[in-house]
């Protein structure tokens, strides 16, 4: 691969270019809906040039860091300019409704799509805050098509781990949002309702390492994780749902002053902590 584009330079877009530019020899070409910030990513030397109609043609790889329906939408509207044999790839954080609505958008072409969601990120967004090490020992999850070339494939995962991943995973569009509904977008509806306790303004000076741990993902882009959680809302209900239950109990031995029972659902749960690796 000698050509990238980079569609879409926040934080993880931005973060790609950077590593790009730093762990390899390609061109990136970016584009972005601001033109300040392809100003900012040219100037920073994150990008060679602004992506356009006809640079798109000579790009061996094109990555979509945009939301599920902009990259449905950028992929279905540029789809003519992409040059045949290249291979496409998004970062969105939900694989299913993307990989299935691409998959019937190229039907016919001669492009790869693979899905990809990195495992990485930060409560800020934006090119700003995009850092060439945001990858560094994360993971990256790929959902490549049954009919992908394993050529293709290696091609793509040497690729990511040279940007620094430590490990590239292969799984299903339908496994992956059903593991992200739990370890991603669960805790980021914790964090959300845990602050919105009316004692949270009257928290200074009574915090520790608990309320920071619990809280940090409480500042989040609600534009984008709206669309995340209602494109994986059954999943996401169903964890959801889980976790009440498992509330419910501990309150109930609560209101009980069940003390044999309340011991019993604490240990429970940090035997299941310690068995994880």
């Amino acid at each position: 691969m000698k050509n990238i584009g980079v569609v879409g330079l926040g934080l993880i877009g931005g973060s790609l270019c950077k590593a790009i530019k730093a762990y390899t020899d390609c061109d990136i070409f970016g584009y972005d809906i601001d033109e300040a910030i392809v100003y900012s990513a040219t100037e920073y030397g994150a990008i060679d040039a602004r992506l356009t109609k006809q640079n798109l043609s000579k790009c061996d790889l094109i990555i979509f860091a945009l939301y599920p329906a902009n990259t449905i939408a950028y992929v279905k509207d540029y789809l003519n300019y992409f040059q045949q044999g290249c291979i496409l790839m998004d970062m969105c954080g939900v694989k299913e409704v993307v990989c299935n609505s691409i998959q019937e958008i190229i039907k016919g072409y001669e492009f790869t799509f693979i899905g990809g969601h990195p495992m990485a990120g930060r409560e800020f967004s934006g090119f700003a805050v995009s850092d060439k090490d945001l990858f560094q020992h994360a993971s990256m999850i790929l959902t490549p098509f049954q009919d992908t070339k394993k050529s293709v494939l290696n091609t793509v995962s040497q690729f990511l781990l040279t940007l620094g991943f430590e490990r590239v995973i292969d799984t299903t569009p339908q496994f992956h949002d059903k593991m992200i509904a739990y370890t991603s977008q669960l805790p980021h509806v914790i964090a959300n309702s845990y602050v919105k306790s009316p004692n949270c303004s009257y928290q200074l000076g009574f915090t520790g390492g608990s309320f920071e741990d619990m809280s940090r993902v409480a500042k989040l882009n609600e534009q984008m994780w709206t669309e995340l959680f209602l494109e994986n809302r059954e999943n996401l209900i169903q964890e959801i749902t889980i976790l009440i239950e498992n509330l419910c109990n501990i309150k109930n031995a609560l209101e009980q002053s069940d003390a044999d029972k309340l011991r019993s659902l604490l240990a429970e749960g940090r035997v299941i902590k310690e068995s994880l690796k």
